[in-house]
């Protein structure tokens, strides 16, 4: 291990020290002051260990049924979003990809909206998000399928075609709905938050995240050699095309299953990747789970400051967008370094 490698392992471990620091603070922002003391008491005794109570009764609602279902999902989606995004722009071999290259957020909105406009409970909201997701990607893979020339330029714009699509069917559900509560509903929903997070909703999506993140952490070092086109992938023996594909779903598994109980949040998936190859480069290994750790630790502390900044709290993809439009700018202006591998 040379002494560059050793300096990026350095620094995820700063991460996720940092981010575990991040977490505990977390318990004890917001309306209900909670003490470190008092977090670690309701915690151990919810694991069942044996732990005196000293804490009252709406500091426990507030740590475990408010705070810790907000802040783990919170983790979860910042590291999806991200992971998505350092994955699509090294599949793709394109700066500007992020997690709604194929439409997957497109499609969520869609589900969401519908689901709003049929009534159905929040449950029914996040299920309609995540199955109307699936299947617009699975309509962008079909249309690709049928473009001529090269498969990957044929997916990102069958991608483009297909998000622009449900773009619009979501904007029609909104003229149709009921202004006085559905239409609020849905605006706030594309908006993005995680004010509504339950335990049903982690539960929910766990298993499409671990199953879409994991392969995405074991297939860092096919994704390195990917990046270098498919002939010298090949010399080395490894089947790009299948890769490349494999990626891709589970880029995307990951995507819809964030999008589905978060709503609409931007940037996170094309600031994060660019922020990381600063810190480690441009190598997988060391890129992908820094993206993770990165993304978790922004969009935790992002939410904590708009949970805090005022009493209703502020939508975070508001917040999100305020920060990843000027690095945008920044990014296209050509101050950040050149994308390569």
């Amino acid at each position: 291990m040379n002494n560059i490698e050793k300096k990026h392992r350095r620094t995820l471990w700063v991460m996720a020290a940092g981010l575990m620091i991040c977490i505990l603070a977390s318990f004890t922002l917001g309306r209900y002051p909670v003490s470190i003391g008092e977090l670690l008491g309701v915690l151990g005794a919810k694991l069942g260990l044996p732990v005196s109570s000293f804490w009252s009764a709406s500091v426990e609602t507030a740590v475990w049924n408010i705070r810790l279902p907000r802040v783990l999902l919170s983790v979860l989606v910042g590291a999806c979003l991200a992971s998505a995004g350092a994955a699509y722009q090294g599949v793709f071999q394109n700066p500007m990809a992020s997690p709604d290259i194929l439409g997957a957020s497109a499609g969520a909105g869609f589900g969401a909206a519908l689901a709003i406009l049929l009534g159905a409970s929040s449950v029914g909201i996040t299920v309609g998000a995540f199955a109307a997701s699936l299947a617009t990607v699975a309509l962008v893979f079909t249309v690709s399928r049928h473009a001529r020339g090269d498969r990957v330029l044929g997916l990102v714009l069958a991608g483009i075609m297909v998000s622009s699509l449900f773009q619009s069917g979501t904007s029609f559900l909104k003229l149709v709905a009921d202004p006085n509560n559905q239409l609020p509903q849905i605006t706030y929903w594309l908006m993005g938050s995680l004010s509504g997070a339950k335990w049903g909703d982690i539960l929910f999506v766990l298993p499409a995240m671990l199953f879409g993140l994991i392969p995405l952490l074991l297939l860092r070092w096919q994704l390195n050699v990917i990046t270098m086109g498919d002939d010298e992938a090949r010399a080395m023996g490894v089947n790009a095309p299948r890769i490349r594909f494999g990626i891709v779903v589970c880029s995307t598994l990951v995507t819809a299953s964030a999008v589905s109980v978060s709503g609409m949040i931007g940037w996170v998936g094309l600031v994060i990747p660019h922020m990381m190859r600063r810190l480690v480069g441009s190598d997988y290994r060391f890129l992908m789970p820094a993206s993770m750790l990165g993304g978790s630790l922004f969009l935790l502390v992002v939410d904590n400051v708009s949970r805090n900044v005022t009493t209703a709290g502020i939508p975070i993809g508001i917040l999100t967008a305020f920060i990843g439009a000027p690095f945008f700018l920044w990014l296209i202006m050509g101050k950040v370094d050149h994308y390569e591998h």
